[in-house]
């Protein structure tokens, strides 16, 4: 019998098409190292941890796991309108924000569209045009690692189907400003279908850098720029990574083809109870936001006593400099003295690492072994 191969029936695409690569569990390295104890500073995890709100709204339906969640999750999306002050058609939710930019790809991007995407922005927008053989037109940063708008503008054309942006960026964490916000949606052109391209604005870590005075708050643009989608996530602020899930402001219009071909049940009950709770904790965010700032001047401080570079950060986790050494070879370093950052090779950093804002005792024990490493 001949031996069957998959791959004769796979979309062309799927043949070069590389998977997203994400950290492995700390139990899995444990195993793996032969280590007691391993810190994980890498994925931009909230160390604070959920609102027990949170927690308890998850444990309190547990007896109820043997029915389906709300396919349309519309308490969730009910107290989302209740929280931006929208109407529920301007809610959409998915299976965290890496769901829901899948899901745009696939309602949106045709093989002779063009996205426009900065260079070293999330991986995940370029594999979801890539997966609709539609074409990535990636745009060079301004130096500081900030996304440049003005060129990101002016590489539309009239094949541009959508532009990508993500404010606060990661892996840098910088962030893009309201004045460059707003001249960025003035200097959109209409594309051949007689529209502005789709603009995407991925806000995860947005409640990180809300003090900032001069971060925008996108939902005010929203009445005027039906093309715009704004994606957050309780992953980060909230610390929900577990139970994904990711929601988008959005107009009506937008909703309306979204809604069509979305999943039905991809958000579960659980992480539907979760995040509504969330919400209702005030406390969740300020404390999240506090701590982080305390922990970056704390780490910076040891840093540049270092002589270590970095670029400053507004989100949860920054960006470092492993010069002269490579990024991949400080994490495996860092690996064997139990501590898990993550190296920037998938972004064409090679000379850098990313690293998490931890608690204060992890954050002392990555002081201490990047210092080792580093032979600082």
């Amino acid at each position: 019998m001949e031996k069957f191969d998959a791959g004769k029936l796979a979309r062309s695409v799927c043949k070069t098409f590389q998977p997203y690569v994400a950290g492995k569990p700390i139990e899995t390295l444990k195993r793996e190292l032969g280590l007691k104890h391993i810190i994980k500073i890498a994925s931009n995890e909230n160390p604070l941890g959920p609102s027990k709100k949170a927690v308890k709204a998850m444990k309190d339906i547990a007896d109820k796991v043997y029915f389906y969640p709300d396919f349309n999750s519309t308490e969730l999306k009910m107290a989302l309108a209740k929280h931006y002050k929208l109407k529920i058609n301007n809610i959409i939710v998915g299976c965290g924000s890496d769901e829901l930019i899948e899901i745009i790809a696939r309602a949106y991007f045709n093989p002779e569209d063009e996205v426009v995407i900065s260079k070293y922005s999330f991986t995940r927008y370029q594999m979801a045009v890539k997966l609709m053989n539609a074409k990535s037109v990636v745009v060079p940063m301004k130096e500081g690692f900030v996304h440049d708008l003005k060129a990101m503008a002016k590489a539309c054309n009239k094949n541009t189907k959508a532009v990508f942006i993500t404010n606060p960026n990661n892996p840098t964490g910088t962030y893009n400003t309201k004045k460059e916000f707003e001249e960025f949606l003035k200097a959109l052109p209409l594309n051949k279908y007689g529209v502005k391209p789709l603009v995407i604005s991925d806000e995860a870590y947005c409640e990180f850098a809300s003090y900032k005075k001069d971060f925008p708050d996108t939902l005010k643009y929203l009445a005027k720029n039906p093309n715009l989608i704004i994606l957050r996530t309780f992953s980060k602020i909230y610390a929900m990574a577990g139970a994904r899930v990711g929601y988008g402001l959005v107009s009506e219009t937008v909703s309306d083809y979204i809604e069509r071909i979305r999943p039905p049940f991809d958000v579960n009950k659980f992480a539907q109870a979760g995040a509504i709770a969330s919400l209702n904790d005030k406390s969740q965010v300020k404390r999240s936001v506090a701590h982080v700032r305390k922990e970056f001047k704390f780490i910076f401080a040891a840093l540049n006593k270092m002589g270590i570079k970095y670029i400053d950060s507004v989100g949860n986790f920054f960006l470092m400099s492993v010069a002269p050494f490579k990024g991949k070879q400080v994490f495996q370093d860092m690996l064997k003295e139990g501590v898990i950052i993550r190296a920037m090779d998938e972004y064409e950093l090679y000379d850098y690492v990313r690293v998490t804002i931890g608690t204060r005792k992890e954050n002392e024990l990555f002081l201490k072994k990047i210092k080792k490493v580093l032979k600082k």
